[in-house]
């Protein structure tokens, strides 16, 4: 046991090297307060505050022609007592010469502040005069400084400004060093860790649900009915993949709309971190490791160079050496009251200049990823995701295995996707390739038109080449496989371009193929504007007995991910969408270096795919048509058609493109709130398909539930025109309600000895015994036995009462067991084998849905077969063979 003594002295031991640091740099790190005026108010402000306006990223604006290195230049404007700083840190190899300052801050476009500073005046002794051997440390704080911009200004997120020091020599007159920095207000649209991340799961969630409506079936024909009114996710991507890649376009955008793109950008792939950016640098060969901005170098200059250079010129190699010279900035100490973090970095190699956003480059920028990497960096994101999916198939058979053997699943509907997980596999990895065929396009063309090193551009040649063939020998041998039984046959048209009117009178323009109008339109026809002869190749199917593309099984399962989501009659709507796909990608990425064409081109061509998919609808799902035709198409024009505001050109003022650029962010943030919004409602229609062949579900949803599947039935059928004009000729099934039924006076009510025991027969609502329905009173009259006696009145509540009755009778079970039906299996029928009599239960069941599964093949032996398959066996007595269901 310690003595008292070393006890106190552990104690003290522990006081000096602990707590008595801590309590000097909680001292040291006491706020210190200058002077200002706030609220129009004078008061004591934090010498540690944040600016109004402070610079981020800077770099050389003599594009490395500057004979200085500087490792920091920052500036700062503090609107609360009208002060302006800057910090510049760096060195220089000029012998020694006078040199003058001028800083300046351009807000919009406009230069709002200028002025010249003389070092020697303010102190700043490094520079008072040049001299080679020592460092720069120039440090200015400029007072009574008139207002940069309004204060409704420094609130408008993503403020557009940059800050310029520039250095003159005194003795020449000539500019000898000149340094950027982009301005920031710390109120900013890119918020990726929360708009991202948002985004991201719900494409994850919506992922799973479209896996697993993909996955769940016993019937071919319904699992693909189901996954088609899925949530798509390749138009979810798509649409907010077209956000951030409409930022390839050649034009100078507003500070606002990288920032917004930037929450989207890594469903192109553009994300990554400063390991990922150094490791594909040394592939790239670009060294993004910068510490430093400037082109003084450590080398001399060769000969006696210019006249500045004969008055000032380099000090001499081995005289003064500058690679041990500009030092690293140092780390933020937040013990030092005069220490910030709000400071920037030396802008990489690549990168636009800061505070402008030209391009790609600008949009790449404000994710950090440099341009000569960004083709890279998309590809290593996409086999990274292949293996995400290849892992996430497999898991899911392991899993679903292991469930089935522990005897935790007890349905059958994932049985063939454990037995042909590797189909799926298949599907899914050329499912996900076709996903990010724009994207890795979009980059690939870009890496031409960039000039990079050689080693990329080969490997964009071949990952170019290599998806092209992939996907377009994949639609061709889909179009092929399904056109080679029959015969094409040339033939004319015309779109007829019509005046009609709404209902108010008001006229508009509607177009109309001269086929497709039916006997009224032909009839009554509207003032036809003009019109425009289309002659087209037509197939013609020789097989009159060959099934449908969406009843085909062979083709849902060699060709179902790129065709199951269609309408039957647009099954091959992804030949256009490869073609729109891959013309758009090659503009964005490939059209950089003529904006104007690159533009314009741009803006016809999503104009016409608008009209062209605005016509065709070729979603069979309404909330995959609602997004992928109308919201992202028109997300598109606009924003291409706003986008020539900002051609440098036209010299719009920097004021109004921010403001268009704010217009862009609203229209894309409706749209993109529009996809989340649908997104979620797919995941509860998938929800309610993952529950079809069960018959617990909430009673306050079933009737949605079965309205929906009624839904995806009428919308699977897509019958043409002429064949909705037969099947409405043909005499309606007739339905109704009875509500109320009076029954006419007969000669038997004037018989006393009738109407007395008809008149005492009890009105309950709950069941009736069989004695009461067959007493010996009434089967002495001529009423049959299974009829009920007629009263002058007869309600709703009995002719429910009448028909649980009739239910219950046995005949009548016997009738409900055997009826197995693809269309509709009443719960009622459930609950009566189960062994519930209750009227009250039946009467508040529903049907359970429209379009039960049921095996009508079974060639492949399984262990336990689905509830709707035994019930088909026991009631029908035997199995037709054949070929296995498939999904």
């Amino acid at each position: 046991m310690e003595s008292p003594q070393n006890y106190r002295s552990s104690l003290i031991v522990l006081y000096l090297a602990i707590i008595l640091p801590l309590l000097c740099s909680l001292a040291a790190a006491d706020p210190i307060f200058v002077n200002g005026v706030g609220d129009q108010v004078n008061q004591k402000l934090d010498v540690s505050r944040y600016p109004a306006l402070y610079t981020g990223d800077f770099a050389d604006c003599m594009t490395g022609g500057s004979l200085f290195n500087v490792t920091k230049f920052d500036t700062a404007y503090y609107q609360d007592n009208a002060t302006i700083s800057f910090h510049l840190d760096g060195s220089s190899n000029i012998r020694q010469e006078s040199v003058m300052l001028y800083l300046s801050i351009e807000a919009y476009g406009e230069v709002r502040y200028g002025t010249a500073y003389d070092p020697c005046k303010g102190n700043i002794t490094s520079l008072c005069p040049l001299k080679a051997p020592q460092s720069i440390q120039a440090y200015g704080a400029l007072a009574d400084v008139e207002s940069i911009v309004p204060s409704v200004g420094l609130n408008i997120p993503n403020f557009e400004g940059l800050a310029r020091i520039r250095i003159f020599s005194n003795s020449t007159q000539k500019e000898i060093g000149c340094f950027q920095a982009s301005m920031s207000n710390s109120i900013t649209l890119s918020q990726p860790a929360v708009l991202g991340t948002i985004v991201g799961i719900f494409i994850l969630a919506a992922a799973v649900a479209s896996f697993l409506s993909a996955i769940y079936g016993v019937s071919i024909e319904h699992v693909r009915m189901h996954y088609a009114h899925s949530v798509s996710i390749m138009v979810l991507i798509d649409t907010f993949q077209s956000f951030f890649l409409s930022g390839a376009l050649a034009v100078s955008w507003p500070s606002v709309l990288p920032a917004w793109w930037s929450n989207f950008a890594w469903t192109a792939g553009m994300f990554t971190t400063d390991q990922l950016v150094r490791s594909i640098s040394s592939f790239t060969g670009i060294n993004v490791n910068v510490t430093q901005v400037g082109g003084a170098g450590p080398a001399p200059p060769s000969g006696k160079g210019s006249l500045a250079n004969q008055i000032y010129g380099r000090a001499a190699q081995g005289k003064f050496q500058l690679a041990n010279y500009p030092m690293r900035r140092a780390a933020y100490d937040p013990t030092n009251p005069y220490d910030y973090s709000w400071s920037g970095n030396p802008e990489g190699p690549g990168m636009p200049m800061p505070g402008t956003w030209p391009g790609f480059s600008g949009t790449l920028s404000q994710v950090q990823v440099p341009p000569a990497e960004a083709f890279t960096l998309s590809l290593i994101w996409l086999l990274v995701l292949l293996g995400i999916v290849s892992f996430c198939v497999i898991g899911t058979k392991l899993v679903l295995d292991l469930l089935k053997m522990v005897k935790l699943l007890k349905t059958d509907g994932f049985d063939y996707f454990r037995s042909h997980c590797l189909g799926y596999l298949a599907a899914s990895l050329l499912r996900t390739i076709f996903i990010a065929f724009f994207a890795i396009m979009t980059t690939t063309t870009f890496q031409f038109t960039y000039h990079g090193t050689i080693a990329p551009t080969v490997l964009a040649v071949v990952i170019f080449v290599l998806l092209l063939a992939i996907v377009g020998s994949a639609a061709a041998y889909a179009c092929q496989l399904r056109l080679r039984e029959g015969s094409f046959e040339f033939t004319r048209d015309a779109l007829r371009f019509e005046m009609r009117r709404k209902v108010r009178g008001i006229p508009y323009i509607s177009t109309i193929r001269e086929k497709a109008m039916g006997e009224t339109e032909a009839s009554n026809k509207p003032t036809l504007l003009f019109a425009i002869p289309i002659p087209y190749i037509k197939h013609v199917n020789t097989d009159p007995n060959r099934p449908n593309v969406h009843k085909d099984e062979m083709f849902i399962k060699r060709f179902g991910w790129l065709s199951a989501r269609y309408r039957r009659s647009r099954w091959w709507f992804f030949v256009y969408y490869i073609i729109y796909q891959f013309a758009r990608a090659c503009l964005l990425g490939g059209g950089s270096r003529t904006p104007h064409a690159q533009v314009f081109s741009l803006l016809i061509m999503e104009t016409l795919a608008a009209v062209i998919i605005f016509k065709l609808k070729p979603f069979e799902s309404s909330r995959n048509s609602a997004l992928g035709v109308w919201l992202s198409s028109i997300s598109k024009v606009i924003t291409t058609a706003l986008s020539i505001a900002f051609l440098q050109d036209f010299n719009v003022d920097r004021t109004a493109t921010t403001v268009i650029g704010i217009i862009i962010v609203i229209v894309q943030g409706f749209v993109g709130a529009a996809a989340l919004i649908l997104a979620l409602l797919g995941m509860f229609s998938t929800w309610m398909s993952l529950s079809r062949n069960r018959a617990e579900f909430p009673e306050d949803l079933s009737s949605i539930r079965t309205k929906y599947f009624e839904h995806m039935q009428q919308r699977a059928d897509d019958a043409p025109q002429e064949k909705k004009q037969a099947i409405s000729e043909d005499p309606m099934e007739s339905t109704f309600d009875v509500r109320e039924v009076r029954r006419a006076p007969k000669i038997e009510d004037e018989d006393e000895d009738y109407i007395e025991p008809v008149s005492q027969l009890p009105l309950s609502n709950g069941r009736r015994t069989r004695a009461d329905s067959a007493s010996s009173r009434h089967s002495v009259s001529s009423i049959p036995r299974a009829a009920r006696v007629h009263r002058a009145s007869w309600s709703s509540n009995e002719f429910a009462q009448m028909q649980a009755e009739n239910l219950s009778r046995p005949d009548m079970q016997r009738r409900a067991h055997s009826r197995v039906s693809s269309l509709m299996l009443p719960i009622a029928f459930a609950s009566l084998e189960e062994g519930d009599e209750s009227s009250a239960a039946i009467d508040s069941q529903r049907p359970m849905t429209p379009a039960e599964e049921f095996v009508e093949n079974t060639g492949e032996p399984n262990d336990q077969k689905s509830h709707v398959t035994q019930t088909a066996e026991d009631t029908q007595g035997h199995t037709a063979k054949g070929d296995a269901p498939v999904v």
